[in-house]
């Protein structure tokens, strides 16, 4: 007798630097989601999707969501998390085992409506004792009603396959929703600006990559298969004519290593040579401007 075929989709969300990307990373086994140890890195929706034989598992990947938001584009962000809590099959609220949350926290009030099973995952368990562990599974418990409550490390995939295969087992049976070759809904040039991003996040400081928004305008592999070779410009949308000066640096040396780092980083991706230009605009206040927060894809 065939075994019935499952699939679902099963939401990510937690607070910003948690580890929900380095999670999605280790369930999917593709660089998925950009990954820093800055906050606030995932500004978009990410679908990552895992499928075999008799499986169909869509893992969506949020934004971590922002208490306080001090843009319109964080209040998009907000929404994109808002979305997962209507359109899943299992609810996955990832904390850090050393983050503490109020009972009064407004998420238990969101979670308690939550008609899907809800796990808990504790991560970056390689951090704690067993004693502080236990503690802490203890302590999370009552705050909702967690169907699972899981202990893991993303980064050393400690546990996540138990997690992946506990997440297996709540799904309903169903139909396969993707080719089981795709392990996205995003193009290429989508992950090729996050990569970039991802470059702004570690090579500069502050305000800088926060304030920079990444758009591919030009994605060409060469019609000679033996040259193996993308042709990419991308422009680097700035906050503020100073922080233009700032990312180009002098005499052009910071986006000259920018640009270094990136192509290194998009060809270890698209596992071809990568000829890469980049360029840098000013947009005053586009973190503010529905037009421009459109054009980034965090308005419709």
């Amino acid at each position: 007798m065939a075994t019935a075929h499952r699939s679902g989709f099963v939401n990510i969300i937690g607070r910003p630097n948690v580890g929900k990307s380095t999670l999605m990373n280790a369930l999917v086994g593709e660089r998925m989601s950009i990954i820093t140890n800055k906050p606030q890195t995932t500004r978009h929706r990410i679908i990552g999707i895992v499928s075999d034989d008799d499986y169909q598992v869509v893992f969506s990947d949020t934004p971590g969501f922002i208490k306080d938001p001090s843009y319109s584009m964080q209040e998009s962000m907000n929404q994109f998390v808002s979305g997962t809590f209507v359109d899943g099959d299992v609810m996955v609220l990832v904390v850090d085992v050393n983050e503490e949350y109020d009972n009064d926290n407004p998420l238990f009030n969101r979670l308690s409506k939550v008609k899907v099973p809800l796990f808990l995952v504790l991560n970056k368990i390689d951090l704690v004792d067993e004693a502080a562990l236990l503690n802490k599974i203890v302590e999370w418990k009552d705050k909702a009603n967690f169907k699972e409550v899981i202990p893991i490390s993303a980064l050393h995939k400690t546990q996540t396959e138990t997690l992946f295969q506990s997440i297996l087992s709540y799904l309903p049976e169903g139909p396969v929703y993707y080719p089981k070759e795709q392990f996205t809904d995003r193009p290429e040039r989508f992950f090729v600006s996050e990569i970039i991003r991802e470059k702004l996040l570690t090579n500069y400081y502050q305000e800088i990559p926060y304030a920079c928004e990444v758009v591919v305008d030009e994605f060409k592999v060469d019609p000679n298969p033996k040259k193996n070779l993308v042709r990419i410009h991308a422009t680097i949308y700035a906050g503020r004519k100073s922080q233009k000066n700032i990312i180009i640096g002098k005499k052009g040396a910071s986006i000259k290593q920018l640009g270094i780092d990136a192509r290194k980083g998009i060809e270890a991706f698209l596992e071809k040579k990568v000829y890469l230009e980049l360029f840098v605009k000013v947009r005053d206040n586009w973190r503010n401007d529905d037009k421009m927060l459109k054009h980034f894809g965090y308005k419709h």
